[in-house]
C-alpha cells in the first residue's frame, strides 16, 4: 500500500477545511489598513505615518500556559484565544502602544477543523476587542510528538507608540500613586500550581462546585477569560498623565511591578485596599501555600498597575471607570530600594 501523508499523521484536507470555517473570523477583525486577504505568505500592514510624529512598532508574544490543559479537558475551546490576546496586547500597552495587528500559531497533535474554529473564534474576539487585526496565523499537525486532542497556542502581537509618549520607568517619580485595575480570576498564570493543588492534589471535580457555596462550577472559574485590560489603559492614557503601567503576570507583584520602577524607587502596595478572589484564598487553604508563594505565583486579584502623577488621579481613575472597569488606588511610589512592600493587614485575614 502507497504511503500518505494523512496515513502517517498529517490531514492536509482537514487543514485547509479548518482554514475556510475561519475566514469570516478574520474577516470580522479587519482594519482599513490591512492589504490583501488570509491565505498569503505573509499578512501586509499599511502603518499610517501621518497619525505619528515618530512611530516605533513594539512587540510582544506569550501564550497561555496551562490553562490550556484544562480546556482541553473541559473540551470547551471557544475562550482560551482571548486570554492568548489579552497576554500579547496587555504587555503592548504597558509601553503605551496600541494594538494594530495579531497572529497566531496553533499547534496540534490532530487538525479537527472544528477545534481550529472554536481557538481561532476566541482570538477573533480578543482581537476585535481591541481593534486589531488577526492578520495570519498558522496551524501544524504535530504527529508523533503531540497526541491527538493535545494542542499548544501562541500568540504575536505588533503595536505602534510615538516615540515621546513611551511609557517606562524613566517617567516614574516618587509621589506617583498606583492604580490597579481588578482581575476576577487567574487569567493564565499559575495554573500549574493551582492544578497541582485543586485537581491532581485534592482530587476535586471540574463540574462540582469551584468552593463551598460558589455559584460557578471549578471548571468555569478555572476557565474565566481574561480581562483585556488595554482598550482601558489606553483611555487613560489619553485622559491622564500615567507614566508607567505593570502587568501582573507570572512572577507576581514582585517579579513585575519593578520592572516599571527606576533606581531608587519602591512601590508601597496596601493590602486590604482591593478585593482578593475566593479561588486564589481555595488554593492558598487546599495547598497550603505560604503566603510569599502565593504572591509570586499569582496576581491575587489586580491584573494591571497603573503609575499616575498625584495631580492626574481622578482624570485617570474617570477614564478607566468610564470603559466598565472598577479602579482602586492601592498604594504609591516612595524613594528606597527598588522593589516592592506589601504593606497592611494580611490579605487573609486571621487565616
Amino acid at each position: 500500500m502507497p504511503a500518505t501523508y494523512a496515513a502517517s499523521g498529517v490531514d492536509i484536507d482537514a487543514g485547509e477545511r479548518a482554514v475556510d470555517l475561519i475566514k469570516p473570523m478574520v474577516a470580522s477583525t479587519r482594519r482599513d489598513e490591512v492589504v490583501g486577504g488570509l491565505g498569503d505568505f505573509g499578512g501586509l500592514f499599511r502603518l499610517d505615518t501621518a497619525r505619528y510624529d515618530r512611530p516605533v512598532l513594539v512587540a510582544a508574544t506569550d501564550g497561555v500556559g496551562t490553562k490550556l490543559v484544562v480546556a482541553q479537558d473541559m473540551g470547551r475551546l471557544d475562550t482560551i484565544g482571548v486570554d492568548l490576546v489579552a497576554m500579547c496586547v496587555d504587555d503592548l500597552v504597558c509601553q503605551g502602544a496600541e494594538p494594530l495587528f495579531f497572529l497566531d500559531y496553533i499547534s496540534a497533535g490532530a487538525v479537527v477543523p472544528a477545534h481550529m474554529a472554536d481557538l481561532v473564534a476566541g482570538v477573533a474576539d480578543g482581537c476585535r476587542q481591541v481593534g486589531a487585526a488577526l492578520l495570519g496565523g498558522e496551524m501544524a499537525e504535530h504527529a508523533g510528538i503531540m497526541q491527538p486532542g493535545e494542542f499548544d497556542l501562541v500568540g504575536f502581537a505588533v503595536g505602534v507608540v510615538d516615540q515621546e509618549r513611551i511609557l517606562g520607568s524613566a517617567r516614574v517619580r516618587p509621589g506617583d500613586v498606583l492604580i490597579g485595575l481588578p482581575s476576577p480570576g487567574l487569567r493564565c498564570n499559575g495554573y500549574t500550581l493551582a492544578r497541582h493543588v485543586l485537581l491532581e492534589r485534592m482530587g476535586l471535580p471540574l463540574d462540582g462546585p469551584a468552593w463551598a457555596g460558589a455559584d460557578a462550577t471549578l471548571g468555569d472559574e478555572l476557565l474565566r477569560p481574561s480581562v483585556i485590560y488595554t482598550p482601558a489603559v489606553l483611555a487613560a492614557i489619553d485622559a491622564a498623565d500615567v507614566h508607567a503601567v505593570a502587568h501582573i503576570t507570572g512572577g507576581g507583584f514582585d517579579g513585575n511591578i519593578p520592572r516599571a520602577l527606576p533606581e531608587g524607587a519602591r512601590a508601597v502596595v496596601e493590602q486590604g485596599s482591593w478585593q482578593v478572589p475566593a479561588i486564589f484564598g481555595e488554593i492558598r487553604r487546599l495547598g497550603q501555600v505560604a503566603d510569599q508563594e502565593m504572591a509570586r505565583v499569582f496576581n491575587l486579584g489586580l491584573g494591571m498597575v497603573l503609575m499616575v502623577g498625584p495631580d492626574s488621579v481622578g482624570d485617570a481613575m474617570d477614564a478607566l471607570s468610564g470603559v466598565g472597569l472598577e479602579p482602586v488606588v492601592v498604594g504609591r511610589v516612595e524613594s528606597g530600594a527598588h522593589g516592592v512592600d506589601l504593606v497592611g493587614p494580611s490579605l487573609w485575614g486571621e487565616r
